[in-house]
């Protein structure tokens, strides 16, 4: 499989400024699953969902193409992280109680990852992918800006599988028997610094940037200060969350 290194220069933005999961989402994966013993996060970034899975289940494996990525996540005493490309995860046969998948399928490709799925898979085990479109600010002015930016400036700079995310996975195939699942989202409390380093945390910032040698989150920053007010308030932030479950058959 050909790996879309999208994000090894932003690791470190990544790991400090993404959103997090939440805690609803992993309750449920864990009651989907018949046992809890093994837990594959494949393509873990900087271990956005590996430590709540290690909260719930008796161990994780954790990995990533991104070596990078890898060097920023938390240890902790029941994950094993592993730079291992999405088909081919050193993992043995039938081993695996559930594989989750958060914010990657759409740079995968699906034939060889969803063979390595049912290999490692055991009977019953549980596929559960996901993925979270654009943001909402709190705030009619604050909103406007932002999405002006998301759609506008940096909108022509997302790679083409960017699509995927905004149509929330309806348009990938899913070669699994799929579940009716419970709606989710995602929420933070951010203050001005935090959600401009989220922004710079996106590949089509970045390639924004490496094109014209310009941060265009500069621009928004300054253009938020008056309308953010006191910039170290906090404000609502949210995300709809697409969440698919399969089970292995």
């Amino acid at each position: 499989m050909s790996f879309k290194d999208h994000f090894s220069k932003l690791a470190a933005n990544y790991a400090s400024f993404r959103p997090h999961y939440p805690a609803a989402l992993f309750d449920y994966l864990a009651q989907c699953c018949p046992r809890r013993e093994c837990v594959w996060d494949c393509a873990c970034g900087s271990g956005q969902a590996t430590l709540d899975l290690a909260a719930r289940f008796d161990a994780v494996t954790a990995t990533d193409a991104s070596a990078a990525q890898i060097s920023t996540a938390p240890a902790c005493r029941n994950v094993r992280y592993r730079v291992a490309p999405a088909d081919a995860s050193g993992l043995a046969a039938t081993s695996v109680d559930l594989i989750t998948v958060a914010q990657a399928l759409h740079w995968f490709d699906l034939a060889p990852f969803y063979a390595e799925v049912r290999r490692v898979l055991r009977p019953q085990g549980i596929l559960a992918v996901w993925t979270y479109g654009a943001l909402r600010v709190e705030g009619e002015e604050v909103e406007r800006l932002v999405q002006e930016f998301y759609w506008h400036t940096v909108h022509p700079y997302w790679p083409p599988e960017r699509r995927h995310v905004e149509s929330g996975y309806r348009e990938l195939a899913f070669a699994f028997a799929e579940m009716t699942v419970p709606d989710f989202a995602m929420h933070e409390q951010w203050s001005l610094r935090e959600l401009i380093g989220y922004i710079r945390s996106w590949s089509a910032t970045a390639r924004y940037v490496e094109r014209h040698g310009v941060d265009p989150a500069d621009a928004l920053e300054e253009s938020l200060r008056s309308a953010w007010g006191n910039p170290d308030s906090v404000r609502a932030i949210s995300w709809p969350l697409s969440l698919r479950v399969g089970a292995n058959d």
